[in-house]
């Protein structure tokens, strides 16, 4: 099949390029002139363009049979660095606790490339007589937090509360998609957990960037008190599952491509002793996580750099994300590995990678 690819300079999308590219399929991928396509493999196809400009979808989807759109912005917190100009005269204190200004502006972002980009991506695919099948990337968070049970499909967001402005914007894009289906549009959505594996170091990687932060000595006891629960999914498992939903998904479908339910504790303790290392020895709590927070905003609003655990991280980890994976490997034959074996996968990169030591 021909097929094109959103987000393909990404964590995900690059490895799904490849994949549908050793598998046969003709990719084309969407890029930005200025993105980094180094690391996407030969014979990919470039079509130049962006999810937010709706006019440059229309030549990306040309003569394609199915769309992958897996593009997002999946960052909890952006830094505005032009903020910290306007703190000089006004003090730094009331500056660091107004934090309005800057959720309408990450908003704005995020809805501009996650809801807005969604519209434009199913109203290229419409228009385009070859597509016969858009496989959407959701994300678990538009799903909605799970504390005190597992939950499936069946479950829709209730909209009542948000930890961030990106579970918001993934929530509001995945009604949607919904809608869309039940308008003959033929989208098949996914949900991937919480992503891991060897690859970018992007804000989708966060468990490799956990483990550096860990090896490294910066984060020297468990995050919080093991009562947060995510479901973690191995990034060549959750490229399989969107290649089968491509294949085998139903219409109108909605399909989690989790993994196991545990919590950043357990994460820590297994990675100890994959690695013979120590385990911490301590828990460092949430509030305490959540002043980190926000100093590394303080920082990154100086800097302009992301940084690793913001505020809004933080009410994540307050909930529970535990998932159900069997529709998934009913339909798709979705078959995610074992978090031991994809653990060490990546802790063995890391180290080839120099960026950990054990």
């Amino acid at each position: 099949m021909r097929v094109v690819v959103t987000g393909a300079t990404g964590y995900l999308g690059g490895r799904l390029c490849a994949a549908l590219a050793d598998a046969g399929h003709a990719v084309r991928a969407l890029v930005r002139r200025s993105s980094d396509v180094s690391g996407l493999p030969p014979g990919v196809e470039l079509a130049y363009g962006d999810v937010t400009d709706a006019g440059s979808l229309a030549a990306a989807f040309d003569g394609c049979d199915a769309v992958f759109h897996v593009a997002a912005a999946v960052e909890p917190w952006l830094p505005d660095p032009s903020v910290f100009l306007k703190a000089v005269g006004t003090g730094m204190v009331a500056w660091l606790m107004s934090t309005k200004p800057h959720l309408s502006t990450l908003y704005t972002i995020l809805n501009k490339v996650n809801v807005r980009g969604l519209e434009n991506v199913l109203t290229a695919a419409k228009k385009t007589p070859t597509v016969k099948k858009i496989v959407y990337t959701s994300s678990f968070f538009a799903i909605g937090p799970t504390d005190g049970y597992v939950a499936d499909e069946t479950q829709t967001h209730p909209q009542k509360a948000f930890c961030t402005e990106y579970e918001k914007s993934k929530a509001l894009a995945d009604r949607i998609a919904l809608q869309a289906a039940t308008e003959g549009v033929p989208i098949t959505i996914v949900y991937p957990g919480v992503i891991y594996g060897p690859g970018k170091l992007t804000t989708g990687n966060l468990v490799s960037r956990i483990l550096i932060e860990r090896f490294n000595g910066r984060l020297p006891g468990y995050i919080g008190d093991g009562y947060d629960r995510e479901s973690f999914c191995h990034v060549d498992d959750v490229v399989s599952g969107h290649i089968a939903a491509m294949e085998k998904g139903r219409v109108g479908e909605r399909y989690l491509l989790t993994g196991e339910n545990l919590s950043f504790k357990q994460i820590f303790n297994m990675t100890a002793n994959i690695t013979s290392t120590k385990a911490p020895l301590f828990h460092v709590p949430l509030w305490l996580i959540e002043v980190y927070g926000w100093i590394s905003v303080f920082v990154s609003r100086i800097t302009g750099k992301l940084p690793l655990i913001s505020y809004p991280t933080v009410h994540v980890l307050r909930h529970q994300w535990s998932y159900s994976c069997d529709k998934a490997k009913t339909e798709l034959g979705y078959n995610p590995r074992n978090l031991t074996e994809g653990l060490a996968e990546v802790l063995l990169w890391l180290k080839d990678e120099k960026q950990i030591k054990f």
